[in-house]
């Protein structure tokens, strides 16, 4: 019998800890299969983040690092320095990447560190009980926002794909989301490309996966996909930011 599907050589066989409805397995799927697919899981070296996807060393087959909350691209900055063979990713999520990480990742960014960067954005605090994070949208409602962000004493959402596409050292910035099979099949499109970017030397690529937090949104898996369609998406646009090595023929902007 010819198989057509099969799990990833670069994942684990470690059942996922996800909640029901999660989309990080969705991605850590699409992860592995781009290291599969680029021939990279014996040079390629992940970095665990602090957040619900805290274990992520248990599901990648390939060497992990755990870093400190936030700290992930500072550690991928010296891993990629002192090993600049090795392809190095980070995977956080929005409290991790946006809130207590952010200097590390604008300076990592802004220096055009050769490094690929995975980026939930699910607008909550998943793991820590559901507070507010940089990306909860106004209005929403949270564990620290009983009656929703007031931007007037929180501020506005972070767009990280925005703000980072300003930045002369990135090489790729996109939006991408898992919500449908069209979806993630442009997420696996884009998650390849931002790891190709670092083979070829071309510096810093973040893709940014606008993800669903059944759980703490209070929703079931289908209504939280319905929420992230109605909401995340009309204020977080999918779409590419900034692509500095087009493919039509690779030349730089």
């Amino acid at each position: 019998m010819a198989v057509v599907f099969e799990r990833p050589h670069a994942l684990t066989d470690k059942v996922f800890s996800y909640c029901p409805g999660c989309p990080h397995g969705i991605v850590h799927r699409l992860v592995a299969e781009t290291i599969d697919e680029l021939g990279i899981e014996d040079r390629t070296i992940g970095i665990s983040p602090v957040g619900c996807s805290v274990t992520a060393y248990d599901f990648f087959a390939c060497d992990m690092v755990e870093a400190a909350h936030g700290r992930a691209p500072a550690v991928a900055t010296g891993i990629k320095r002192a090993r600049p063979d090795n392809i190095v990713f980070t995977y956080q999520g929005d409290g991790d990447l946006a809130a207590i990480g952010m200097a590390e990742t604008v300076h990592a960014a802004t220096r055009g560190e050769n490094i690929t960067v995975i980026f939930i954005n699910n607008a909550i605090y998943g793991m820590t009980g559901g507070q507010m994070a940089p990306t909860t949208l106004p209005g929403q409602i949270t564990q620290t926002t009983p009656y929703g962000r007031d931007v007037k004493a929180a501020g506005y959402p972070i767009r990280v794909c925005e703000l980072l596409s300003t930045l002369d050292g990135v090489a790729l910035a996109q939006r991408v989301t898992v919500d449908s099979v069209k979806h993630v099949r442009e997420a696996k499109k884009a998650i390849k490309r931002a790891f190709e970017n670092q083979v070829n030397g071309r510096g810093y690529s973040i893709i940014e996966v606008v993800s669903a937090c059944p759980t703490n949104w209070g929703l079931t898996p289908s209504e939280a996909l319905c929420w992230l369609r109605d909401n995340m998406l009309p204020y977080y646009p999918l779409g590419v930011y900034k692509d500095a090595y087009p493919e039509e023929g690779g030349a730089k902007k």
